[in-house]
């Protein structure tokens, strides 16, 4: 599964220009990761794009789809979450339950760990390109975090309640400030945030367990159900905006997650756990035994124990087995030595994993919501769930990774990233002629 050339990038971004590319090849840089992507190849340390952050970013996209494409296909949709709903592990009496029950396993909370992951990696190739550059930071990267929570405002507003952008843009500027402290202030910051994190988990779960196990919500209206099952696009906003604190306690909750997170890509990154090296490597080998023998038991155990256990589930054993998919992806990506079109597809997704992901929740929204095909509504209790559900993010998957390898084929960046780079070219034009008649 590896690709030729060095490319480094992370989670959502926008090409510039930068001088760090080979000489003479086409050159682009992640915005939000600072990362080159150069038309050649380039030796091996240099400041490229690193293969495998483009796998992982796909890979991550698509993996946050397998948790997100049962929202849009419950009953009650993204307020549909609150009431939980997932069939358990043990006790389904029959085989779709089952299928459903392990597909929610495998993908909830892992993929969007490792997207958090690797946007910390890449806030540490923006910061270190700066750096380079002897440009001040943060600098103009809180126009990046800027622009990034506007567009996740408008992404929450209009397509999609459970946004993720809102909660990276303010985490990053959080992490930025950081990358001008010391690694040892660094450390403890990571190490406060993950355990008031596991403490506030912890408590809720107790707390659920004290309940009598019920981590649910209650049935969701009736008046909801219709909502996203019949009613109009205009009629959803403005529930979203109606239900906005409740829609939003995910990034807030978990804040202290979010910024550990952010801090272990930037410390995995320097480290070197990217790198197609024999370093790199042995850091991801260490990733997979530690992140799946510890993650995927305590995971199980999780899941087994009931909707109470749902928090330490998913917010806490599943970043655990999202570092061991790290690695567990970079040793295939080690062992596949010719591209094949699912390489290819994975490393265009990545690419452009901003417009994939604002674009895949797009797609199942008109798909399942009312004032679309509105298939939720009509294939409720017709027996083709769930094999529906998954069929949905199959062929979703398979569009996105078709679609990104044929747009970059004519296009340098994805729309949003393209969209993103305008932007912010106009502000620092404005700051540049304030500069210049002061």
């Amino acid at each position: 599964m590896t690709t030729t050339g060095t490319r480094a990038g992370a989670v959502p971004g926008t090409p510039r220009s930068t001088p760090e590319t080979t000489p003479g090849a086409r050159r682009t840089t992640d915005d939000t990761t600072g990362s080159t992507a150069s038309g050649g190849a380039r030796p091996s340390g240099g400041g490229g794009r690193l293969p495998l952050l483009d796998v992982l970013r796909g890979v991550a996209i698509l993996g946050t789809l397998m948790t997100n494409v049962w929202i849009f296909t419950g009953a009650g949709a993204e307020w549909g979450v609150l009431a939980g709903g997932a069939p358990p592990l043990l006790g389904a009496d029959s085989a779709g339950d089952v299928a459903e029950a392990v597909f929610r396993l495998v993908a909830d909370g892992k993929f969007l760990s490792m997207l958090t992951i690797l946007f910390g990696a890449g806030l540490a190739i923006q910061y270190r390109s700066a750096e380079r550059r002897g440009e001040p930071w943060p600098g103009r990267y809180r126009w990046r975090a800027l622009f990034l929570f506007v567009e996740g405002t408008l992404h929450f507003l209009l397509v999609f309640a459970w946004d993720v952008l809102m909660g990276y843009a303010v985490t990053a500027l959080v992490t930025a400030w950081l990358l001008t402290r010391s690694a040892r202030a660094r450390r403890r910051v990571a190490g406060w945030a993950l355990g008031l994190h596991l403490t506030l988990m912890g408590l809720l779960t107790a707390a659920l367990v004290h309940a009598g196990g019920d981590g649910a919500g209650g049935a969701v209206p009736r008046e909801v159900v219709d909502l996203y099952a019949h009613g109009g696009w205009a009629d959803q906003v403005a529930f979203r905006l109606d239900h906005a604190l409740a829609l939003r306690i995910e990034p807030v909750l978990t804040f202290g997650l979010l910024l550990f997170l952010f801090l272990l890509g930037v410390r995995l990154m320097r480290a070197g756990a990217f790198g197609a090296d024999a370093a790199g490597r042995r850091i991801r080998a260490r990733m997979l035994r530690w992140g799946l023998g510890l993650g995927v038991p305590l995971n199980i155990a999780c899941a087994l124990g009931g909707e109470a256990w749902f928090p330490l589930g998913r917010y806490g054993a599943a970043p655990l087995v999202a570092v061991g998919y790290v690695g567990l992806i970079g040793a295939v990506v080690d062992r596949v030595r010719r591209p094949g079109p699912l390489t290819s597809g994975l490393t265009s997704l990545g690419r452009t994993a901003l417009s994939g992901y604002v674009l895949q929740n797009l797609l199942c929204a008109v798909v399942a919501y009312g004032f679309g095909l509105g298939l939720a509504g009509r294939l409720a209790g017709s027996g083709w769930e769930p094999w529906w559900v998954m069929g949905l993010w199959a062929a979703v998957s398979s569009l996105l990774l078709t679609g990104s390898a044929l747009w970059l084929r004519r296009f340098g960046a994805g729309p949003l990233e393209a969209a993103q780079r305008w932007a912010l070219s106009l502000t620092e034009k404005r700051s540049t002629d304030r500069g210049g008649r002061s």
